[in-house]
């Protein structure tokens, strides 16, 4: 945001901010805001509920609320979001801050730690996003059962249409529905603070709850069910991680601005009027007590608020999942994937098909399988509670080098303090459905590191089998051989050695063209390579160039936009009459590998089943020649 001086430049600087704290409420806040939907209930009517007494409800809505303190009004707000990566957050933003990008591909010691850990966050963020807009539009629909039980069998129906329908039309790109956003959840976390206010006037005792001695006085009667019960409390903090992966949307200021004005007041009136609610009407609410608050009259326009702020969730995940897998793939951990950009304006809004899809089938499944909300947060806490953990660790980094080692580790003692509290809690759920994102995420490590690992030893195979660029140029200039009009464009991903298909291409064809570029994009070790920054030219002799460009690990390449901007640069190019050469490597696995066999076998299939580089760079299909070769990995 630009800087405002004078009145007007004042009015539109507030403007844009209250716009942005507006849009960070609708999409940040939406998994975070639908929590007590399902967060309370799960204390009373869980697997290890406990009976809704006077002190257990003041017990447990303190940890309730002292959770949502120090977790997300301290950790994330407070912290956390400083380590950001140009403005960006998340875990893949973090790990490239912390980590060289001269170790990222053979990282070694501290620096691969950093990977590996990086990496394990990125997984349990994908079974998060599995399990995210399962449970959030479930435990919404759930609450027509409190309408008349009549409805019931109709709740799991309802829930996968719900679901399809919010899968199919992530096509269209979240612009259209994103304008509802803000106004949607502002309506939401309005009436939940309004429903939960009126409970605490008629059960004001419930503001003992603020007292963190009335934590510590829980735990001290329940010992070890007591840790037990907290892992149903944790659901409350569903959607920290949002908070940070969104930051690049928003910006810290208006999150912040967002939480304390209208999400955090929310939720403490909505949780303390649900703890009013219990003491007035002891075990009678434990069912539902977010509906049991609502009047007979509301339910129903409740329940289709409800259920329009879990989808707001749900899309804040899927949005969310597409970003980290741009990520991945820009930062080599994935192969090309088909990415659409659904705004000419923002470049954040993008869909992944193959991903959009596996969510969908995901999501259906396990809605089908677990049957309801209550066995679905038996999986949830282990991919938020593991994540949140792991953001810990590579924030100790960050923390380290801007504050000292005495800060750092102050910080992670606290950090880790409540995410390992929440984790171990969550440890004895593994049986019940914890293993899923469990599962989820050890075949996502496995995908990325394979891939990385695969490319790594297929450059070391491609490199054995090439020449210096200066060899071979100097060889075309001993021996002139035949030009021909027009320029070819041979992608590469060495800037120092020649591309494989040159060197096929002029063995068999015994020709060259009379320009040669030959190009190379690197992805930096930032989210977004400004536009005067992102190209580097340079004229080799004998009609060959070596064209660079710089793209940030957010940012989607495209190499006609590369050329035009080369043209520039006195690299005369015509897509009309330019050539583009790319090398398709056939990959033979053998038992002389340097990966293990099952490794060496993934990776030959994501290898075939990659996206073409002509439809991911953008480049013209009838301009393009491909030129194989047989690899043995």
């Amino acid at each position: 945001m630009q800087p405002a001086h004078g009145p007007d430049g004042l009015r539109h600087a507030r403007s844009d901010l209250a716009r942005l704290a507006l849009g960070a409420l609708g999409v940040v806040y939406g998994d975070i805001g639908t929590s007590p939907l399902y967060a309370a209930r799960e204390c009373f009517t869980g697997q290890h509920g406990v009976a809704a007494t006077h002190d257990n409800v003041l017990g447990i809505i303190s940890l309730i609320l002292w959770s949502l303190i120090l977790a997300i009004a301290v950790k994330y707000i407070g912290f956390i979001m400083r380590a950001d990566h140009d403005g960006e957050g998340g875990v893949f933003a973090l790990m490239a801050r912390i980590v060289p990008a001269s170790s990222l591909s053979r990282a070694t010691g501290h620096a691969w730690w950093m990977v590996v850990l990086g990496l394990a966050g990125a997984g349990l963020l994908y079974g998060d996003g599995v399990i995210t807009p399962a449970i959030s539009v479930q435990s919404a629909v759930e609450g027509l059962e409190v309408a008349t039980t009549a409805l019931e069998p109709a709740v799991i129906p309802i829930t996968v249409a719900i679901l399809v329908a919010l899968f199919l039309i992530q096509r269209r790109g979240t612009g259209r529905i994103g304008a509802m956003f803000g106004p949607a959840m502002l309506l939401w976390f309005a009436a939940i603070g309004i429903i939960g206010a009126v409970w605490v006037f008629r059960a004001p005792e419930i503001l003992w709850a603020f007292d963190p001695r009335m934590a510590v006085r829980f735990f001290a009667q329940h010992g070890i069910h007591g840790v037990v019960v907290l892992g149903a409390v944790m659901l409350c903090i569903t959607g920290g991680e949002a908070l940070y992966a969104d930051m690049g949307h928003f910006g810290r200021r208006p999150i912040t601005i967002a939480w304390y004005a209208v999400a955090f007041p929310g939720l403490l009136l909505n949780y303390l009027g649900q703890g009013a609610l219990l003491l007035t009407r002891g075990s009678e609410a434990t069912h539902n007590p977010f509906y049991a608050m609502i009047p007979g009259t509301l339910l129903y326009p409740m329940v289709v608020v409800a259920t329009l702020a879990t989808v707001i969730a749900s899309q804040a995940l899927i949005s969310g999942a597409f970003s980290l897998t741009r990520q991945a793939v820009q930062l080599g951990f994935l192969p090309r994937l088909h990415i659409v950009h659904t705004s000419g304006k923002l470049e954040g809004q993008i869909y992944v098909p193959a991903v959009n899809a596996a969510l969908m089938v995901a999501c259906v499944t396990i809605v089908i399988a677990f049957g309801s909300s209550s066995k679905l947060a038996a999986a949830y806490g282990i991919a938020v509670t593991g994540a949140m953990a792991i953001t810990s660790l590579l924030f100790f980094s960050f923390a380290r080098e801007r504050w000292g080692l005495g800060w750092a580790v102050a910080l992670l003692v606290l950090f880790l303090f409540v995410d390992l509290s929440f984790l171990s809690a969550n440890i004895v759920k593994i049986p019940q459905g914890g293993w899923f994102p469990l599962a989820v995420a050890a075949a996502v490590f496995a995908v990325m590191t394979t891939w990385k690992r695969g490319r790594l030893l297929l450059g070391e195979r491609v490199r054995e089998s090439t020449l210096p660029i200066d060899t071979f140029l100097e060889d075309i200039d001993r021996s002139k051989p035949v030009r021909v009009p027009g320029t070819a464009v041979f992608m590469t991903l060495m800037k120092d050695v020649v591309p494989v298909a040159l060197l096929h291409h002029f063995k068999h064809n015994q020709v060259l063209h009379e320009q040669v570029v030959l190009l190379t994009i690197v992805t930096d070790h930032v989210p977004d390579v400004p536009q005067d920054g992102r190209l580097t030219v340079r004229a080799l002799g004998c009609g060959f160039f070596q064209v660079i460009a710089h793209y940030g690990f957010m940012q989607t390449p495209n190499v006609p936009e590369i050329m035009a901007r080369a043209e520039q640069a006195d690299v005369h190019t015509d897509l009309s009459t330019t050539s583009f050469y790319l090398g398709r490597e056939t990959l033979i696995v053998s038992g002389t590998s340097r990966m293990n066999r099952w490794r060496a076998e993934l990776f030959s299939v994501l290898s075939q089943n990659a996206r073409p580089p002509t439809m991911y760079f953008g480049i013209p299909a009838n301009r393009v020649v491909e030129l194989g070769a047989q690899i043995q990995l």
